[in-house]
């Protein structure tokens, strides 16, 4: 198999689909890589590590198109990239279409197979792909909130943790599952006063055995949600529908009752964001302010950690990648059931059913010829 990996063109995105080592299982199972020149820059991997790895190095993107079968990536094609894809080649990378109509639309016009690391579950249903970037960008959220709340950034000037005689900030996570958690962990740690918003009451019994009473635990309505957040300093948007749109859990009345200086920041902004009030930012201006109220919505947190995101993500994806390259893509979902659900677009029509009914697109399952 030709595998090809270019490099990142979304705004300061500096993550890369491939680590040199894992070029080397690849290159060792007998496939071929090839990797845009820099790609790995970002992380601190020249093109010399890659070609002791075995790999070839091309200079330009189009090359990379040009030759490969199978496309790594980290973050969507951005609309130049889905215009170099082919009818017969697979891409395999996060996709998060249910939000984007544009890339979708582009990538069904291009004709090739378009895989979703977002997508792909594990046999306990769990999201193995995108667990390790949930993971970061939780941890991060608590960094860049309280970063966001300083005064010179526009916040209320509180800390996290106050001081003593002085009480902690107060943050509200929306949502319970692996950014949520790991957003929870982080602010517990900073011992600001934290409570967890999530539907699922079994959920919410085992966070409660995991923090004891460094955390409180809310069941999830319009009432309680609306109550917690005009009383927040941070609140965390933590939600998650595989591969649909996240519903909009903070209506813009709640934004507009919460106090000037309080920040908002949506992790779940790849699947249009759980605020009302959210739209896409990026590293370049991540924050934006409405009612007074900032809000961070950054489409590919992780970026601003990269080397740490890269090695958590090709952790997870390296034996997808190799089931991949040894099988092709059709034998390779036939065996795993899991890889199968990460199939979102085959040959023009949209396979994914979330999705399709996000975008208000035709659905037809995929049927093995």
């Amino acid at each position: 198999m030709k595998i090809g990996v270019p490099k990142e063109i979304k705004i300061h995105e500096y993550r890369v689909g491939l680590v040199p080592a894992g070029v080397r299982e690849l290159v060792d199972a007998g496939h071929q890589v090839l990797v845009q020149s820099g790609a790995g820059a970002g992380i601190g991997f020249e093109d010399s590590h890659y070609q002791a790895a075995g790999a070839s190095i091309a200079q330009r993107a189009e090359d990379v198109f040009a030759t490969a079968n199978l496309v790594v990536k980290v973050k969507e094609p951005q609309l130049a990239e889905c215009k170099q894809l082919r009818s017969g080649q697979t891409l395999f990378t996060y996709l998060h279409l249910a939000a984007d109509r544009e890339q979708a639309q582009a990538l069904l016009a291009s004709g090739s197979t378009a895989i979703a690391y977002e997508t792909v579950t594990a046999p306990d249903g769990s999201l193995p792909l995108l667990t390790p970037m949930s993971e970061v960008a939780g941890r991060m959220s608590v960094q860049v909130g309280a970063n966001s709340l300083q005064k010179a950034n526009g916040g209320c000037g509180v800390l996290l943790g106050g001081v003593p005689g002085v009480a902690p900030a107060k943050v509200v996570v929306l949502g319970g599952g692996v950014s949520g958690t790991h957003a929870a962990e982080m602010a517990v740690g900073l011992r600001a006063d934290v409570t967890v918003v999530d539907r699922s009451v079994k959920r919410l019994r085992e966070l409660s055995s995991i923090f004891g009473n460094q955390l409180k635990t809310v069941y999830s309505t319009a009432h309680a949600i609306e109550e917690l957040v005009r009383d927040a300093d941070l609140v965390i948007g933590a939600v998650l529908i595989a591969g649909a749109a996240a519903p909009k859990l903070v209506t813009r009345a709640m934004v507009k009752s919460m106090k000037p200086g309080a920040v908002l920041v949506d992790i779940a902004i790849d699947q249009g964001g759980c605020f009302e009030t959210s739209r896409p930012t990026t590293h370049a201006e991540p924050t934006y302010v409405i009612d007074g109220v900032i809000h961070y919505c950054v489409t590919n947190m992780p970026g601003a950690v990269p080397r740490t995101s890269t090695f958590a993500l090709t952790n997870a994806t390296l034996p997808y990648v190799r089931a991949l390259a040894d099988h092709g893509w059709q034998k390779a979902i036939a065996n795993d059931s899991g890889l199968a659900r990460g199939l979102n677009v085959h040959a023009g029509q949209l396979t994914h059913e979330a999705v399709a009914q996000a975008l208000g697109l035709e659905f037809r399952a995929y049927r093995a010829a």
